[in-house]
């Protein structure tokens, strides 16, 4: 009796052990490698859709208080910097209001001259090539667009992807000249007519602001799916998107 007595609270501690440790392990992956995102808006369709559940490289960009949970002010600027490519799509905090997650697709980088004339993006003066690529059709009940032209865009560096437009002569169509400052980027949404990015309140974002770069999608329920209403998984799942690179 004593030694099943003694025995117990020792296979408790254990157990506790054990699950501290893998809170550990949470925090510090959560912290330092991946962070999980969802997407709340339509501003990165047809690329990103409301529903997609995505991990997110925290050490893509290296780290800024930004990267740790409450941004805490330990230090300044980024620490192990590096510079994200033209053509990333990246979580970042929105400048006017830091508690806020956005998420966009970097077009300018510092030193860049970046606008939008008649629906085409220029950069550096230079028209970014675009080709008609089909129509999309949206699932999510807040931006049902039906049949939406898209146009794949091609970056000087390669980067090619869908936009969307969904409107003629929209408000962030025909914009004016925005050079990049040092240390700063300059954000767009895929989804053109409707995206609040660096064309709008957004401005320039400070490379402090960076969190990460989206990698990979690892989850998505269409339809506006709760996440808690589990039942409804089997008939809403994107299975064509679990596990599918962020590009």
């Amino acid at each position: 009796m004593t030694e099943k007595a003694q025995h117990k609270p020792n296979a408790l501690w254990e157990n506790i052990k054990v699950i501290i440790q893998a809170l550990v392990l949470a925090m510090v992956i959560r912290t330092v490698l991946f962070q999980p995102f969802t997407i709340p808006s339509g501003s990165m369709m047809p690329t990103l859709l409301v529903g997609d559940y995505l991990f997110v490289n925290k050490f893509a960009y290296g780290y800024s208080k930004y990267s740790l949970p409450f941004s805490p002010n330990l230090f300044n600027g980024r620490i192990f910097a590096s510079e994200p490519a033209r053509g990333d799509i990246v979580v970042f905090r929105f400048p006017p209001n830091p508690e806020i997650d956005y998420i966009k697709r970097v077009i300018g980088l510092p030193g860049d001259h970046v606008q939008v004339t008649d629906g085409i993006l220029y950069i550096n003066g230079n028209p970014v090539p675009r080709q008609p690529d089909g129509t999309f059709n949206s699932d999510y009940r807040l931006d049902p667009g039906k049949d939406v032209p898209v146009f794949r865009e091609t970056l000087d560096n390669g980067v090619s992807y869908d936009t969307l437009d969904q409107t003629e002569n929209s408000r962030g169509d025909n914009t004016r000249e925005f050079i990049v400052p040092e240390g700063h980027y300059f954000m767009m949404g895929d989804n053109r007519d409707n995206s609040l990015d660096s064309r709008f309140d957004v401005g320039f974002v400070p490379a402090e602001n960076l969190v990460g770069r989206a990698s990979i999608i690892f989850f998505s329920l269409g339809n506006d799916t709760p996440f808690r209403e589990i039942w409804k998984w089997p008939a809403n799942m994107r299975w064509d998107r679990l596990f599918k690179s962020v590009e």
